[in-house]
């Protein structure tokens, strides 16, 4: 089977405006990642893309960033899709364990899957996210056109000036929101399936979050 690398959208940013600093702000001066352990629970999964059990959370050794791993993640439409299968989405709520006097944003996403577009079909990925209690990121969507066969990628950059930092001191979880959109367009239903996924039942297609670190100010 071809396995064609498709890429559009790169450099979008994540965040369509950044949120006033609070109290708790980081300082301006950008931080090597932290020493030690960063940990990652999972603690919300919603979604008809990702039942729980059917998502995985890991974080780079170096600290760096953390990859997202959906084993059931596929949007279809169809003769092989039901009439709810065009669209599937997943809202997954993290608690991300960062070292004391540390705070992280998120500088960038890259999101990867497999693509089977007939002629005329076409699928959209869409992504958001925010901290808990604060205002959530606007979507940012990439589409595919049919015909298509193969893996995909795309990336979400996230300006300097753009970036929203977690709090200092503040307990919020990350909340990330992604949508799967497939669309017959002008292919043959009847005769054709297309499907764009965002799983890898062998861990070798994930989506990775970057992060951004920075110190936070030391309490008097």
């Amino acid at each position: 089977m071809l396995r064609t690398v498709f890429t559009a959208g790169a450099a979008a940013a994540l965040a369509a405006a950044a949120l006033a600093p609070s109290a708790g702000a980081a300082t301006s001066a950008p931080a090597p990642a932290p020493p030690g352990r960063i940990t990652i629970d999972v603690v919300q999964v919603n979604g008809s893309g990702c039942r729980p059990g059917t998502a995985t959370v890991a974080v780079s050794p170096d600290n760096t960033a953390f990859t997202v791993t959906y084993s059931e993640y596929l949007a279809q439409v169809g003769k092989d899709a039901k009439a709810t299968d065009f669209r599937k989405n997943c809202q997954l709520g993290l608690n991300v364990n960062v070292p004391q006097g540390y705070t992280y944003a998120i500088a960038k996403a890259d999101y990867r899957g497999f693509a089977s577009l007939a002629p005329g079909a076409s699928a959209t990925q869409k992504a958001a996210y925010y901290f808990q209690g604060m205002s959530q990121t606007a979507y940012r969507s990439h589409t595919l056109r049919g015909p298509a066969q193969g893996n995909w990628q795309v990336s979400d950059t996230v300006p300097v000036e753009a970036l929203v930092f977690h709090p200092c001191g503040a307990k919020r979880n990350l909340n990330i929101n992604t949508e799967l959109l497939t669309q017959a367009g002008s292919s043959d239903t009847a005769t054709t399936t297309s499907f764009l996924t965002m799983d890898s039942t062998d861990g070798s297609l994930n989506t990775v979050y970057h992060f951004s670190w920075k110190t936070c100010p030391q309490r008097r």
